[in-house]
């Protein structure tokens, strides 16, 4: 899903033909299996089920894997105070991000959303049951997705996305929606797990320099990192295991 293909042999009124040939691809994901993909758009609920901090962090790190621009969006603002609501925006950019939130409910902020999707391929990510067949179907109505209430007991979304598709968002736009899954995989290299936090890739842009080219960033001595950030805590667990 994503490739651009050159076809041969094109029957218009089956609409049917032959792939003759696969473009380049700028980008390949292998999970979900997606090309040309140009952002990952972590989608999580502020509540049923509640945010986690941990849980939201790992899926930005899976998200980072990739290369790609990283969107958080919060869902079921309405489900929220104003005040719990500016919280969380705050304090997920002061990582480094620009996150959205939205309700259903709230067309403006529906449009914002579709304004920051507006060339490309966007994939959608995060847990089942956070509300991403219920955004598809505010962002283009005549999809008529199935979605599925969130389990009372696991607080998770039961599955209702099968397969990756794309869906036209508008003239140079495209939306990809995969299955859920609960459990993100991390990066297995620890030597690359700080490339994937904005706080750390941002200070070693800045000029941040350490006495050792395989610096961790922990209590190594000669490190420059400022580690007073908020999810250094989760760093460093993280890099420590």
């Amino acid at each position: 899903v994503g490739d651009w293909v050159g076809l041969e042999g094109i029957d218009w009124l089956d609409g049917r033909a032959a792939i003759a040939a696969l473009e380049p691809r700028h980008s390949c994901l292998q999970r979900p299996a997606l090309a040309n993909a140009d952002r990952v758009v972590v989608v999580v609920a502020l509540a049923q089920p509640s945010l986690d901090l941990d849980g939201l962090s790992r899926f930005l790190l899976s998200a980072e894997t990739t290369g790609l621009e990283v969107l958080p969006l919060l869902s079921k603002a309405d489900l929220v105070t104003q005040q719990d609501l500016n919280q969380w925006l705050e304090r997920i950019g002061s990582w480094g991000y620009e996150p959205l939130s939205f309700s259903l409910s709230d067309s403006p902020a529906i449009e914002r959303l579709r304004e920051r999707l507006d060339v490309g391929i966007s994939v959608l990510c995060g847990p089942s049951g956070v509300g991403k067949s219920s955004l598809l179907n505010s962002l283009l109505p005549e999809l008529q997705l199935r979605t599925a209430a969130v389990s009372g007991k696991l607080q998770r979304g039961r599955h209702t996305t099968r397969h990756v598709e794309l869906f036209p968002l508008g003239n140079s736009a495209l939306l990809a929606d995969t299955p859920g899954f609960n459990r993100p995989e991390l990066p297995t290299k620890a030597k690359d797990l700080a490339y994937l936090f904005p706080e750390i890739r941002n200070q070693l842009k800045a000029g941040v320099l350490c006495k050792f080219n395989d610096c961790r960033h922990l209590q190594e001595p000669g490190c420059e990192l400022e580690r007073s950030w908020e999810r250094y805590g989760f760093y460093a667990d993280l890099i420590s295991h």
